[in-house]
This record gives structure tokens, C-alpha cells and sequence, in this order.
């Protein structure tokens, strides 16, 4: 940011001119189970710190290894890398250590530590980070090139005008988010209740009472009166990516797991001979993973859509039925009931890959309602899942907007436009002895009498 973009009565400041750094950086400390908490780059959020992962130095090593200056409440720190750019007060009493790839700014003046803090999360001066950073892997900034960015900075009374608005809109802001953040989950419970009340037969219970159906009619049975055939592909080394064109892929056990089906998520064979064409996946499959975390493991997906060569793997089964029955099977297997089966019926001594058997799995039992009811199930969790997935739609659109709307209230902050009418209104608190010049020459002032102080005692 140059100074020709500021209201007029603003200077652009350099940070080392207006604050100390603490850089324990190329330091790494020695961890300890329990003692000082030690705050890393991780615990660094935008606006926060973060407990976990939570770690600690032992009070043995805390004098050996704070040897260049102590965090205290209030001071400012920022990430250099890994990521770059994390800014947050420090909010923490008592004895912390800081770590590698963090460096704590410590204004001259406490009084405009929230006003600093605001400042270096703003797009702006995280435009500036990311233009002098270096590195290819890893992006960061040096501390000597940090200390030589500017920082727009008012009169003291306008800073504290600032943060006191930016406290109050981006709470605001935050609040918003919180709420948001809550409807994907209460809409998870929402289709686990719709798959369970379907089930269970109490999502037609008025249908059935109003079209003369019983719920006595829903047969018992187990899914290999359903299903007639299991299929599988076989375990082949491939090459980790999609294949394209005319080449031919197989699919890997992510391409079945989140409900809909995938075919980004396969490998390419190295070797076309190697497809096997009555494995070949095509629309209309139901398909399931037979290996998986215990969560996942069984999760179903109907095949919409293939543009790809692709055949199954060995750990991806196709369940040969009827059409018709397909969607019902769909919805038992993903609700609470199924799942209740599906997880009962797996093995394996690890929870991160369960495996469940053919056998097994065909001894699944499985209540089937007459084809008119298996019809009408299907259209209401159709349409109570698409209504779920719009508010779903909706709600990622927010979240989007709201997590703009934080940078364009610091990008309006920090241009001045917060307190425009302000300025307007208290031109004596940003004037003569109250100004953001005055305030520069004050702390310069300020500095070079405690570097003397420093000096004599050095020296005496």
C-alpha cells in the first residue's frame, strides 16, 4: 500500500518503526509432555489462538530457550510460513513459549495492539506478504523483509474508532458463520431421519392407511433373495491417475463413497489388455465397497453417468438385481438400520479398513414393501433429499459470501471508509498533537530515549 491511497490525515508506517519483533525462528524447541504451552504456527488463526495440538517446553528449558523476549498479553502473532499470513492476539496469561515460523509483534504503544492485529489480516497487507514472500514448496517471509512493510496507521482515537467497529462487525460476522457452520449437520440428521422413517415404514403410514395398504405386507427377507449375483474386479497395479480418451481405468473404493458416484477417482491401467469388459462399470450399477473404514464400509452409490473405460476393483462389488429394486436397496443400505447391519457384519482389527464378505453381506435381512409403496418411499426421499440438497446449496453460498464480506470490512477499514463521517466530525482528534504524524515522532521520540537508557545500563 502506498500513502497516495489513505485519507489524508493518515501516515504509512513501517512496522519496525512502531514495534519490536520476537523471532524465534531456525529454533526448534525441545517438546516436553507437560510445562510451558508453546505456541506454533498451527495454534495461529486468523483473529484467535487455537489449543490444539497443544504442546509444551518444560519450565527447565523456558529460561534457556526465551532468551529473545517474552509474549505478553496483548502482542500480535503472525505466521511465516506454513501458513503464511495467520495473525491473532494473543489472549493467553501467564507463561507461554513460542515456536518456529511465528513472530511476535509488540507495538510501541499498547494502546494500538487491536488496531495492529486488524491491520496485518486486511487484504491488503496479505497482498504485500504473499509479493515478498519467497520460496517454492514452501512460501514465507523473512523477519528482516517484515519489518520493512508499511502499515496505514491514523491518529491513536481513530485507531481505537476502528477496532472498536471492527470488533462489533466481525463478531457479527462470526455469529453468522457459527450458525451456518450448524445446518450441514442438522441437515445430515435430517436424511438419516428421512432413510430411517422410510424403513421403518412410518414415512407412508398415512399413504398406506389412505391407499389401503398394510404394513403386514412388507415382506422379510434376506438380500440374496434380492440380489443375484456379486461381482468384483481384480487388485492391479495401475498408474495413479484418471485414465483419459481410450484409455482404460479402474476405480478406486473413494469412487463409491460419498453417495454419488465418482469417476475422477480411478486409476489407468498400464496395460489396455489388462481390462477385463464384463467388469466394465456402466449406468445403472449398484455398487458398494467391501473395504473400508468402519463409517463408510458398504456405502451404496447408482451409477448415473460413465464417460470413462472403468471396471471394478477388488475391493468394489456390483450388486446384479432388478432395476426396480435398486433404489429400495439404496435407501436401506444407507439408513441407520443398514448401516446398523452392515458395521455388525464387518472384520478386520483396524477401524481405518474394515472388510465385510460376500456371504456376509447377502445375509443381510432386508424388508421389502410391496412395489407400489418401494415406489411411492422413493419419490417422497427423493424429494425430501432434494429439498435438503437446495438448503444445502443455499447455505454454501452464504458461508461463501460471509467469508468475503470479513475481507471487504477490513479492506473497508483500512482505506478509511469505516470512519469517513467520523474524521468528518472529530477533525481535533486527528490534528496538531493528536495526529497520526505526531504519534510517529512521539514513539520515535520515545525509542531513542530507551535505546540511551539501554545503552547506560549496558555500559555501567
Amino acid at each position: 500500500m502506498t500513502s497516495k491511497f489513505l485519507p489524508k490525515s493518515w501516515e504509512l508506517a513501517v512496522l519496525e518503526k512502531i514495534s519490536n519483533f520476537i523471532d524465534y525462528r531456525g529454533k526448534t524447541p525441545k517438546k516436553a509432555v507437560s510445562g510451558i504451552p508453546l505456541i506454533t504456527a498451527k495454534n495461529i488463526r486468523n483473529g484467535f489462538i487455537k489449543n490444539e495440538p497443544q504442546e509444551f517446553i518444560s519450565e527447565d528449558d523456558y529460561d534457556r530457550w526465551m532468551t529473545r523476549g517474552i509474549p505478553k498479553f496483548g502482542d500480535i502473532l503472525i505466521t511465516t510460513e506454513a501458513p503464511l499470513g495467520n495473525v491473532a492476539l494473543l489472549h493467553v496469561r501467564g507463561k507461554i513459549a513460542l515456536a518456529q515460523r511465528a513472530i511476535c509483534i509488540q507495538p510501541f504503544s499498547a494502546h494500538m495492539n487491536s488496531y495492529i492485529h486488524y491491520a496485518l489480516r486486511s487484504p491488503e497487507f496479505q497482498k504485500e506478504l504473499t509479493s515478498n514472500s519467497t520460496g517454492t514448496t514452501v512460501s514465507g517471509i523473512k523477519a528482516s523483509t517484515l519489518k520493512k512493510l508499511g502499515l496505514p496507521l491514523p491518529s491513536l482515537s481513530e485507531q481505537k474508532i476502528i477496532a472498536e467497529k471492527l470488533d462489533t462487525l466481525l463478531a457479527q460476522v462470526d455469529s453468522t458463520k457459527a450458525r451456518l457452520e450448524k445446518i450441514p449437520k442438522i441437515l445430515k440428521r435430517f436424511r438419516q431421519a428421512v432413510l430411517g422413517a422410510a424403513v421403518n415404514g412410518n414415512l407412508t403410514e398415512l399413504w398406506r392407511s389412505k391407499n389401503k395398504f398394510s404394513f403386514d405386507k412388507w415382506e422379510k427377507l434376506a438380500l440374496s433373495h434380492i440380489v443375484k449375483k456379486i461381482e468384483a474386479g481384480k487388485s492391479l497395479k495401475c498408474i495413479e491417475i484418471p485414465p483419459h480418451e481410450q484409455q482404460y481405468g479402474i476405480i478406486k473404493i473413494s469412487a463409491v463413497t460419498w453417495g454419488e458416484f465418482n469417476e475422477e477417482e480411478s486409476k489407468t491401467l498400464p496395460d489396455d489388455s489388462l481390462f477385463i469388459e464384463s467388469r466394465r462399470i456402466t449406468v445403472g450399477d449398484f455398487l458398494i465397497s467391501r473395504a473400508n473404514t468402519l463409517e463408510l464400509l458398504g456405502n451404496p452409490v447408482i451409477v448415473k453417468q460413465v464417460t470413462k473405460n472403468l471396471m471394478l476393483s477388488d475391493k468394489v462389488l456390483r450388486l446384479v438385481m432388478a432395476d426396480n429394486d435398486k433404489p429400495w436397496i439404496n435407501i436401506f443400505m444407507r439408513s441407520c438400520y443398514g448401516r446398523r447391519e452392515i458395521e455388525f457384519r464387518s472384520t478386520g482389527n483396524q477401524l481405518s479398513m474394515r472388510n465385510i464378505g460376500q456371504k456376509a453381506l447377502l445375509e443381510i435381512p432386508i424388508p421389502k414393501p410391496p412395489i407400489e409403496e418401494q415406489a411411492e418411499i422413493v419419490r417422497r426421499v427423493e424429494q425430501l433429499f432434494a429439498y435438503a440438497d437446495t438448503i444445502e446449496k443455499q447455505v454454501n453460498n452464504a458461508l461463501s459470501r460471509v467469508n468475503n464480506l470479513t475481507q471487504s470490512i477490513l479492506a473497508k477499514a483500512f482505506r478509511g471508509e469505516l470512519t469517513a463521517q467520523w474524521r468528518a466530525e472529530n477533525s481535533e482528534l486527528i490534528s496538531g498533537e493528536n495526529s497520526a504524524a505526531a504519534l510517529l515522532e512521539k514513539i520515535k521520540a520515545e525509542r531513542a530515549v530507551s535505546t540511551v537508557k539501554r545503552s547506560s545500563r549496558k555500559n555501567s
